[in-house]
C-alpha cells in the first residue's frame, strides 16, 4: 500500500520544503567546493617545501640531522653538529647537567655555533639548494655525567632537550654499537637494524660506522634516509663514522677522487694535523677510558696511514686497542682482496698486539682470528680477531675458496654466514671484552670474549 504524503501538504508547505532540499544542496555543493579549495591549498604548500623532496629532507628553520660525534676528551667534550635552511644565519647549542625536572634549564650553559653555509647543488645530481650547517663543540664538561643538550636558533626554533653522558676519566665498563655497510635503500631497510640495536643496548655510549653509510657519496636525499633511519639515535649515541669506498664519488671524466661533500660539513670529527689535509676527518683516534679506537681511511693515501697507524700504537697505554676501517684485511667475499691492509698494516697490529679490527665492504658476515708465533719459543700467542659484517640489505655470497687462502697468513675462520643483517654490541670491563653479533630481529648469532692477563700480557679467546 502506498501514501501520498504530497496530497495532505498545502502549497504552501510545499513550497517551503523544496526550498529546503535547494538550499541543502547548494549547502553541499559548497562543501564540496570547500574540500577541493583545501586539497589546493595543502598541495601548492608542499609544493613551497622545494620540489621534488620529501618533508623529511627539507630544511627548515628547525633543527634537523642532529648527530654526536668525539672531538676532543670524551670525558669532558663532545661534538654536535645539525641542519637548518640558511635563513638561520646564528645558532646555538645549550647543555645542562640532567636533572629530574624541568629546573635544569635555569643552569643551562649556551655554545655559539659554527654555521657554515652548504651549496647542495655542487652536486648535480641534489637540488640547486643553500642549506646551513651548524656545529658546537662542549667543552669543560663534567667526567661521567648525564648531560642534556639543545640544539637551535637561541630563539624560537629549537630541537628538544637530549641526553648523553661523558666518558669516566679513566677504567671503567664502556659499551658499543658496531655496524658494517648500511648503504642501500636504507631508510626501508637499515632502519630497523639501528632500532633493534637501541632496543638490545640502550645503554650503549657511542656506535661504529665502517663505511658504506649510503650508497652514492654525494647524494643528498641519501644521507636525508640514514639520518631519518637513525632518527633521535644519531642524536644521542655519540657517533664513530669510517669513510667507505661508498663515500667516495669514483674518479672520472678528469674529476679526481673525492670524498662526500656531506661529510665534513655533517661530521665534526677530530683534526689529525700531521696528516695530509685529504684525510683531516676520515682518519682520527678516539680514546674512551681504556679503549683506543684508530680509525683508519683505506681508500686513499695508504702509506701515509701505515705511520700514521704504527705511531698511534706505539704511544699507546690503554688497555684495549681496536683498528676499523672499511676494506676488509681478510675478505670473505668473491673478488675482494685488500693486500696492502693485510700486509702493510696487519705486521703492525700483530706487533702491537691490537685486540680487535673491525670491517665492513664485503657484505657477508665472517670473524676469525691468527694466532702470532712468539720469536722466543715454539707457543702460539693470540693475535687481534677481525670481523667483517653487514647491516645494510644489500648481500653477496662467501667464497669459501678465498677464505681457505689465507690460511698460508695463519688466518683461522671460526665464524661466517650469509645473506643476513647484523649489528654487533661490544661490552669493555675490566679484563674481559665480550661481543656479540645480532641479527636484524635480535637474535644472538655469534659470541665471544677475549680475556686478558694485565700482569703477564697473555690474553685468551673464548667462544
Amino acid at each position: 500500500m502506498t501514501f501520498d504524503f504530497s496530497s495532505e501538504l498545502n502549497s504552501s508547505t510545499r513550497l517551503s520544503f523544496k526550498l529546503l532540499i535547494t538550499n541543502m544542496k547548494n549547502f553541499l555543493t559548497i562543501l564540496k567546493f570547500a574540500g577541493i579549495l583545501c586539497t589546493f591549498t595543502v598541495s601548492v604548500i608542499a609544493h613551497d617545501l622545494h620540489d621534488g623532496l620529501r618533508h623529511w629532507e627539507t630544511p627548515s628553520k628547525d633543527p634537523d640531522r642532529i648527530i654526536l660525534t668525539f672531538h676532543g676528551d670524551p670525558s669532558t667534550s663532545r661534538a654536535v653538529t645539525w641542519r637548518t635552511d640558511n635563513s638561520i644565519t646564528k645558532a646555538q647549542a645549550e647543555i645542562a647537567e640532567i636533572q629530574d625536572n624541568s629546573k635544569f634549564k635555569e643552569s643551562a650553559v649556551s655554545f655559539d655555533a659554527v654555521t657554515e653555509p652548504f651549496d647542495l647543488g655542487e652536486h648535480k645530481g641534489n637540488k640547486s639548494l643553500t642549506v646551513h650547517n651548524h656545529s658546537v663543540v662542549f667543552k669543560e664538561l663534567k667526567p661521567d655525567t648525564n648531560y642534556l643538550y639543545r640544539v637551535g636558533d637561541g630563539q624560537k626554533y629549537w630541537s628538544e632537550w637530549i641526553q648523553f653522558k661523558t666518558a669516566k676519566p679513566g677504567y671503567g665498563k664502556s659499551q658499543f654499537v658496531y655496524f658494517g655497510d648500511a648503504q642501500n635503500d636504507v631508510l626501508n631497510h637499515w632502519s630497523r637494524v639501528i632500532r633493534m640495536a637501541y632496543k638490545t643496548a640502550p645503554e650503549a655510549s657511542f656506535a661504529v660506522h665502517a663505511g658504506d653509510l649510503i650508497n652514492l657519496a654525494h647524494r643528498d636525499h641519501e644521507w636525508a634516509q640514514w639520518f631519518k633511519a637513525g632518527g633521535f639515535i644519531h642524536s644521542q649515541w655519540t657517533a664513530i663514522p669510517v669513510a667507505g669506498n661508498h663515500e667516495f664519488m669514483p674518479p672520472g671524466r678528469g674529476i679526481p677522487r673525492k670524498l662526500s661533500i656531506q661529510w665534513r660539513p655533517q661530521f665534526t670529527l677530530p683534526v689529525e694535523e700531521q696528516l695530509d689535509s685529504s684525510l683531516h676527518e676520515s682518519v682520527y683516534t678516539v680514546d674512551y677510558q681504556d679503549i683506543r679506537i684508530i680509525v683508519l681511511n683505506s681508500n686513499e693515501k695508504l702509506e701515509e696511514q701505515t705511520k700514521y697507524l704504527e705511531e698511534k700504537l706505539k704511544d699507546c697505554d690503554a688497555k684495549w686497542k681496536i683498528v676499523t676501517c672499511h676494506h676488509s684485511i681478510f675478505s670473505p667475499a668473491s673478488g675482494r682482496d685488500f693486500r696492502f691492509g693485510r700486509e702493510q698494516w696487519k705486521p703492525i697490529i700483530d706487533k702491537y698486539e691490537v685486540d680487535l679490527v673491525l670491517n665492513g665492504h664485503d657484505h657477508t658476515y665472517a670473524r676469525g682470528h691468527v694466532p702470532v708465533r712468539e720469536k722466543s719459543g715454539d707457543s702460539n700467542k693470540m693475535g687481534a680477531v677481525y670481523v667483517t659484517s653487514v647491516s645494510g640489505p644489500k648481500q653477496y655470497s662467501l667464497n669459501p675458496k678465498q677464505l681457505d687462502s689465507y690460511k698460508k697468513d695463519g688466518y683461522i675462520v671460526d665464524k661466517t654466514a650469509e645473506q643476513t643483517q647484523f649489528f654487533q654490541v661490544i661490552t669493555v670491563e675490566n679484563n674481559s671484552l665480550e661481543y656479540i653479533a645480532y641479527t636484524a630481529s635480535g637474535k644472538k648469532y655469534d659470541r665471544f670474549v677475549i680475556k686478558k692477563d694485565f700482569s703477564t700480557g697473555k690474553k685468551s679467546l673464548q667462544d
